[in-house]
């Protein structure tokens, strides 16, 4: 069976302008210049749940799910998402320098090698379910695991000094 689009998709526009923004043309013609999606709920539901909020601050357009939209869209819209969302996903942990806080951190990332300083254990968030979890490091950048039963034998264990 193929679902219908809710009525506020159809007939949307988004492209991006000269300038590298977004530009939103709603179905009755209204254009909204350099929108900016904001997901409602970046953490538990990063996919359900995104509102373009044009230059005024106001929601232009309610995108109650991303697989609502056109694939050309969605691109745009993750391009976007993207750039603004530097979460890395954290694939091995190296080694730790101390099992107190605070501890310095070795890490192997989807964006590369970097360290992290651990300030305090609640620093670290379990998210819906015991094995996804969010790291916030000293600078504030936030680090993702997934699923942390998927790390290797080595991060786990140091991990799990943590937990």
């Amino acid at each position: 069976m193929i679902e219908a689009l809710p009525s506020n998709l159809s007939g949307m526009q988004l492209v991006r302008n000269a300038h590298g923004r977004l530009v939103l043309t709603l179905g009755n013609g209204l254009v909204h210049e350099a929108v900016v999606p904001v997901r409602a709920f970046p953490i538990a539901a990063p996919d359900e749940g995104l509102s373009l909020v044009a230059a005024d601050g106001k929601e232009a357009l309610w995108v109650p799910r991303m697989a609502d939209l056109q694939p050309a869209h969605r691109q745009l819209i993750e391009q976007d998402l993207a750039v603004r969302e530097f979460v890395p996903t954290i694939e091995r942990i190296l080694k730790v320098s101390s099992f107190s806080t605070p501890s310095t951190w070795d890490l192997q990332t989807d964006r590369g090698p970097t360290q992290m300083v651990l300030k305090a254990e609640e620093d670290i968030r379990k998210l819906a379910g015991r094995t996804r979890l969010q790291i916030t490091g000293q600078d504030g950048v936030q680090y993702r695991i997934p699923d942390s039963s998927k790390l290797d034998r080595h991060s786990r264990k140091l991990l799990e000094r943590f937990l």
